[in-house]
């Protein structure tokens, strides 16, 4: 498979970089990280920037190619994360340009694209995290609209959303696999409550969500009533395929540093540490190839990541929190200390083994959908 780029692409990426080199230093001072409606703020005011400029439309518009580089060049020049757009651009925004009619695309995908509107992601529940096809909110029609009642937990972005990636039962009788749909619920409808949650590294991005007989439009139902589970599984392959793109990047430069670090503190003189930095080198060396292959894949298959995104994410997860481990070790007694670099990105890594879906679920994958073997009982 031809992983080189053509003249065109990398004319796209010489104009990109021109575009950054002008646009960045322009920009407002980043809020404080915790401070949501004014990080939510900032990065809405990006996403503007990058729409005026043509470039906000990479993600669903443009080749996987395309996207691939954008993502590569942005994150090299330092440009600022999606953030708040996360779920909207790289989740909900994708899924609804693969599988919704025209009437949604239309209606929602200019809002995310111009920097108006933030999603959330309303997946995962109490009771069904790694196992997410056992979600007990329930959907019950009621003339042209859904009642919906339940919980979910871990919703990215939630505190500032306008709206919800959401996945209801709406068959509690069909097999579990078969009685979902999904659903775009607007945050400000009335029975919508929103508790945030405090992780480890003392961040609010998630939080709780209870939904209280909250009535939602059959018009917001992306893809048929029941057939939800097909439509989530390409969200997923969206989140698992490419929104981690730029963090590969951001790994490999990190490593770099890393490594400038051991030598100005003496931890260079140890060989077993030198070898751990050189492994994780060629590691993250071979994820970008992984991902170049994937995109090559999706561009054949129509622009939709496919199962080898799991084999990726699988691999960057440990890859991630070995990185973030090695600079503990590099950092030294620093590593307790919450204001050096490095320490906080150490403890949001060990999510990564279960955020996208678990390592355990992500095997499953791979297993049964690349390598053929039989599914477990």
């Amino acid at each position: 498979m031809d992983l080189s780029y053509s003249p065109e692409e990398e004319e796209f990426r010489a104009r990109l970089r021109e575009w950054l080199a002008k646009a960045l230093p322009a920009l407002p001072a980043k809020p404080p990280p915790d401070d949501w409606p004014a990080r939510r703020a900032y990065d809405l005011g990006w996403q503007r920037t990058l729409y005026d400029a043509g470039y906000a439309d990479v993600h669903w518009d443009a080749s996987p190619t395309l996207r691939l580089i954008f993502l590569e060049e942005t994150e090299k020049a330092g440009a600022p994360y999606v953030g708040a757009n996360f779920v909207g651009l790289l989740h909900a925004g994708p899924t609804i340009a693969a599988e919704g009619s025209p009437a949604q695309r239309a209606r929602w995908l200019p809002p995310i694209l111009r920097g108006d509107e933030v999603w959330c992601q309303g997946f995962s529940e109490p009771d069904a995290g790694s196992d997410l096809a056992s979600l007990r909110t329930r959907a019950r029609r009621d003339g042209d609209a859904y009642v919906v009642s339940g919980s979910k937990i871990w919703t990215s972005h939630a505190e500032v959303a306008d709206w919800c990636e959401l996945l209801v039962r709406t068959d509690p009788a069909a097999p579990r696999h078969r009685g979902i749909t999904w659903l775009a619920l607007p945050m400000d409808a009335e029975g919508v409550t929103v508790r945030p949650l405090r992780t480890l590294a003392g961040s609010a991005e998630f939080a709780e969500v209870f939904l209280d007989e909250v009535r939602v439009p059959v018009a917001n139902r992306v893809g048929e009533e029941n057939d939800g589970w097909r439509v989530t599984l390409v969200t997923l392959s969206f989140e698992r395929g490419t929104a981690f793109v730029g963090e590969v990047v951001a790994c490999r430069r990190v490593l770099g540093l890393l490594a400038g670090t051991a030598r100005e503190n003496g931890r260079w003189d140890d060989p077993a540490l030198r070898r751990r930095l050189g492994r994780l080198d060629a590691e993250f060396r071979a994820l970008w190839r992984l991902t170049q292959w994937n995109v090559s894949e999706a561009e054949a298959g129509g622009g939709v990541p496919g199962a080898g995104g799991s084999v990726f994410k699988l691999r960057y997860s440990h890859a991630r929190q070995e990185l973030y481990d090695a600079a503990a070790e590099v950092l030294g007694p620093d590593g307790l200390d919450l204001g050096r670099p490095w320490v906080l990105d150490r403890l949001s890594s060990l999510s990564y083994t279960i955020a996208a879906g678990t390592s355990q679920i992500q095997r499953s994958i791979v297993a049964e959908r690349i390598l053929g073997l039989p599914r477990g009982r």
